[in-house]
């Protein structure tokens, strides 16, 4: 059960306090002056404080509760503290929850409502120690991966990155065709790279081509080589990819657009390791690992007739498919940081603005607007006007506090704890009233 420390020097009002929370569930343990509360928060792990604000009679200044009050900060800022006085001044409470404490009541206190603020306050600290506890959880797995495996500087932090990262480095070591699929910008050569730094020919060549950046005539030379006089300006002979890839990776991007006869070629490369120089009658052996990537879809291309059956199942032996920006927000501001210059800091509106954003563009998109807005920036910080990114969309509503979340930053958090109000309450550091009250401002239906 969840543990409420109680520091009264009143023995009738501790007494009173310790009936109503054990009636309801909750542990309490007591202490009757700062000193011995300070001392009670040392040994005893607890969930929520509830101290009294004036421990001298003579007095309703409140300074012996106000210093308790600020140790109990400096030494445990993640503790919630509700204050409890028989004195109320409108101006201190606003001071006191401004400078952290969880509430501010009255005595005598209206047990009702006590109740809803200690249990609002204990389920809060639950979903706060539970995401903390999952973040470990993430934290411990991504130090595994990069203690076992060359992840060749991939800066990520989204669980969907986490997935498709610990499958490529799983798949790597075989020498199994990979094909890896998503949107352009979104990192299929760095994931292409991580395949053969840590496969079986991560020691030889890796060698990359761009299938749809050379005209139809000439992948084939690309690929395979050409003899001299193979076609017009072909003064030499000349290695193709395959040769220079031997005993490393060839990294075939935008496979997609391969032309028919490159298909009929690459298929029986992949069967035999065998192959001829364009122009030339001598067959050369290979040893090649393949990954290949596109963004197109190529179930559409093989029912068009545009890309072969039988070829896509060679290639397609293990697929990593690469969600785009939007689906893994957590990896926008890790990125965001990462393309910044040594010196530059993201505002905290420039880090909205980002994650409000919808990347069509993902990760490349990201990099050339965070490089373009160091060199806008009139100063070391990066401000949202800096960024040069659309306006919000119609039916947002732009919080006045730059600290305050707005309505993109409710709805992600929302998203990435699957509607529970109390986990997504922690990750936005409100209260579940405060969210509440934002649902209801800002029109999010909940369930």
């Amino acid at each position: 059960m969840p543990t409420v420390l109680i520091i009264d020097d009143n023995p009738s009002v501790a007494m009173a306090l310790e009936v109503l929370f054990s009636l309801h569930d909750i542990d309490t343990c007591a202490a009757g002056s700062p000193e011995e509360g300070l001392a009670v928060l040392e040994r005893t792990t607890v969930d929520l404080v509830v101290q009294d604000m004036n421990f001298r009679a003579d007095t309703t200044s409140g300074e012996e509760g106000l210093a308790l009050f600020g140790e109990i900060r400096a030494r445990h800022p993640d503790l919630p503290v509700i204050l409890l006085t028989a004195w109320t001044h409108l101006e201190s409470a606003v001071d006191l929850v401004k400078a952290g404490a969880a509430d501010y009541l009255a005595k005598p206190w209206d047990d009702r409502k006590l109740l809803a603020t200690v249990n609002n306050l204990l389920e809060l600290s639950e979903a706060r120690r539970e995401l903390q506890r999952h973040r470990q959880g993430e934290r411990r797995r991504r130090d595994a991966l990069e203690r076992e495996y060359d992840l060749r500087g991939l800066v990520y932090a989204d669980a969907a990155s986490e997935r498709v990262l610990s499958l490529a480095c799983q798949v790597a070591r075989s020498d199994l065709p990979v094909l890896i699929t998503g949107p352009n910008g979104t990192g299929k050569e760095k994931f292409a790279e991580i395949v053969h730094a840590n496969s079986a020919v991560r020691d030889g060549p890796f060698v990359a081509l761009n299938c749809g950046a050379l005209p139809g005539d000439l992948i084939e030379a690309e690929l395979f080589g050409a003899e001299a006089g193979a076609y017009t300006g072909a003064n030499r002979a000349r290695e193709g990819k395959f040769e220079a890839a031997d005993g490393g990776t060839l990294f075939l991007d935008e496979i997609g657009t391969l032309p028919p006869a490159g298909q009929v070629k690459l298929l029986r490369v992949l069967e035999t390791g065998r192959f001829e120089r364009l122009g030339g009658n001598r067959e050369r052996t290979v040893k090649v690992r393949i990954v290949s990537a596109t963004n197109a879809d190529l179930a559409a291309l093989i029912a068009d007739g545009r890309f072969r059956e039988d070829l896509y199942y060679r290639l397609n032996a293990i697929e990593l498919k690469l969600p785009p920006l939007a689906e893994r927000p957590d990896d926008i501001l890790p990125l965001a940081r990462h393309f910044l210059p040594r010196g530059k800091l993201l505002d905290a509106g420039a880090e909205r603005a980002l994650l409000g954003h919808a990347w069509p563009g993902n990760v490349r998109e990201l990099r050339n607007v965070l490089q373009r807005a160091a060199l806008l920036a009139r100063g070391d910080r990066i401000l949202a006007a800096d960024l040069g990114l659309p306006a919000r969309p119609a039916g947002t509503v732009a919080s006045a506090n730059s600290d305050e979340p707005d309505r993109s930053d409710i709805e992600a958090a929302l998203e990435r704890n699957g509607g529970v109000l109390a986990q997504a309450a922690a990750e936005l550091g409100l209260s579940r009233q405060a969210l509440y009250r934002r649902l209801d401002r800002l029109g999010i239906k909940r369930d």
